[in-house]
């Protein structure tokens, strides 16, 4: 059996879930989350824990059983605490901004970039220690609005400058070694 499938997930207090064949609905303080899952996995729900069961041992059914544990589990941690990516700009004269709710981005280009938050996701920036964190309770609509700003401006590897996220190392190269001249 899968190692992550097998593992029940825990309802905690202030978290309600709602299981209809396949369905699964979750309401929680940061918000609800909805979602379909395979119809071969069996979800059931029984004394505050979620339990995943595949029918058979055949290679989808067991792709299936750990990836439904891990989304159910992601949706729950998600309307209760909330996930968060931080970026971080490196560069001279690059910056961030809020705007509203909207954040601008200085970062070597003619224009300022204008990012615009979907439903349920909120920016924080600090300018002093130039990051942005990315805050929301569906970790793959975070996960994704983090890779469209660091996208605005990816690293280089010549000098580092650019938006990275901040536990990503960018491997550095050499520039040019200089021309050596022979005389004789």
């Amino acid at each position: 059996m899968s190692r992550i499938g097998r593992l029940p997930v825990t309802i905690p207090e202030g978290v309600e879930v709602k299981i209809k064949g396949n369905h699964v609905h979750v309401k929680g303080p940061k918000g609800e989350l909805e979602h379909f899952f395979p119809a071969d996995m069996k979800i059931t729900q029984k004394e505050g824990e979620i339990i995943v069961t595949r029918p058979s041992d055949e290679k989808s059914h067991r792709a299936f059983h750990g990836m439904t544990r891990s989304l159910i589990n992601n949706m729950i941690v998600g309307v209760k605490d909330g996930f968060e990516k931080v970026l971080e700009i490196n560069g001279v004269g690059y910056r961030a901004e809020l705007e509203g709710e909207n954040l601008v981005l200085n970062v070597g280009y003619s224009h300022p970039v204008t990012i615009k938050p979907p439903e349920g996701i909120e920016f924080e920036v600090d300018a002093r220690t130039r990051q942005i964190v990315v805050k929301g309770y569906d970790k793959q609509v975070v996960g994704h609005i983090a890779a469209v700003i660091r996208k605005v401006r990816p690293p280089e590897p010549y000098k580092g400058k650019g938006i990275k996220y901040l536990d990503e190392h960018i491997r550095r190269k050499a520039g040019k070694a200089g021309r050596v001249q022979s005389y004789g």
